[in-house]
C-alpha cells in the first residue's frame, strides 16, 4: 500500500511571511537605494520604452505593470480611464487584464493628439472592443462631457494619469477625475519619479524638479481627505515611477 502523506495548506503562513518582508523594505536602505539609482539611470536611457504588451509598445516599468495587474485583478474595475495614450499599448494592456476577468469592463483612452498610425493599429488588435477612444485634452469640457457618458451605470471606476506631467495639469486632472473613482478603488499618478531626479533633466519638456506629478499629488493630498497613498506598492515593487502616487478612495 502507497502511503500519501497529506500537505497542510501553508497560505496563511505564506502571505504573513510576505507582508512582513515587503514592511521590513522600508528599513532595508541599500535596497532602496539601489532600485531608485536604477530606475533614474535607466529614465534617462529611455528604458521603460523597450516593451511590448500583445504586440504594441507599452512605456510602463514591468514592476509597475505587475502592480497594475494585482490593482485590476483586486478590484475588478469595469471602466478604466487613463490619460495619455501613446502608441496604445497600455489600453491593450488594461484590456487583456478585463478580458481575463471576464466583465464588460471597458478601457476610455484620453489623448490630445491621437496620431491615426497609432489609432489603426490599436483598432486593428483583437481587443479593440474594450476601447474607446476621447481625442480631446485631458482637463477640457469634451473630455469631461464622453467620459460623464461612458460612466453612467459604471459600479467599479479606476483612473490612470499619464499625459501632460506639470504640476497645473496634473492637479487640474486629479480635481476632475478623482471624483470618477470608486471606493476602494484607485487613481494612479505615473512619473512622480521626476521629483527624485536632478533639475534640468528634461531640457525639452515644461516639466521638472519641482513642477511634477509628484508636487501635484501631494498638493492633492494635502486638501483631500478622501485619498491616501497605499505605500505597500511602491514597497514591494522597489521600483516604480509612480512613487507616492497609487492613491485609494477610502471606503
Amino acid at each position: 500500500m502507497v502511503m500519501i502523506k497529506a500537505v497542510m495548506d501553508d497560505t496563511k503562513d505564506f502571505l504573513k511571511e510576505k507582508k512582513a518582508r515587503i514592511a521590513s523594505y522600508s528599513k532595508k536602505t541599500g535596497l532602496l537605494k539601489a532600485g531608485r539609482d536604477f530606475l533614474i539611470e535607466s529614465l534617462k536611457e529611455k528604458y521603460s520604452y523597450n516593451f511590448n504588451w500583445l504586440g504594441l509598445p507599452i512605456f510602463q516599468y514591468p514592476q509597475d505593470m505587475v502592480l497594475l495587474q494585482e490593482i485590476i485583478w483586486k478590484t475588478r474595475p469595469d471602466l478604466i480611464i487613463e490619460t495619455g495614450i501613446a502608441r496604445g499599448g497600455s489600453l491593450i494592456f488594461y484590456a487583456s487584464l478585463l478580458e481575463m476577468i471576464g466583465n464588460n469592463g471597458i478601457i476610455a483612452g484620453i489623448d490630445i493628439d491621437l496620431r491615426e498610425h497609432n489609432k489603426t493599429r490599436i483598432l486593428a488588435h483583437p481587443l479593440s472592443h474594450r476601447i474607446r477612444f476621447i481625442e480631446a485634452s485631458s482637463i477640457g469640457k469634451e473630455a469631461m462631457d464622453a467620459v460623464n457618458k461612458l460612466a453612467m451605470g459604471k459600479e467599479n471606476i479606476m483612473v490612470v494619469l499619464d499625459s501632460n506631467h506639470t504640476h497645473d495639469h496634473v492637479l487640474k486632472e486629479l480635481e476632475l477625475y478623482t471624483p470618477f473613482v470608486s471606493p476602494g478603488c484607485y487613481c494612479i499618478v505615473f512619473d512622480t519619479i521626476i521629483e527624485d531626479m536632478a533639475a534640468g533633466s528634461y531640457p525639452d519638456r515644461p516639466w521638472d524638479k519641482g513642477d511634477n506629478p509628484k508636487t501635484a499629488v501631494d498638493q492633492f493630498l494635502r486638501g483631500n481627505t478622501d485619498f491616501y497613498n497605499d505605500g505597500q506598492m511602491e514597497l514591494k515593487a522597489v521600483i516604480t515611477a509612480a512613487k507616492g502616487g497609487f492613491l485609494v478612495r477610502r471606503i
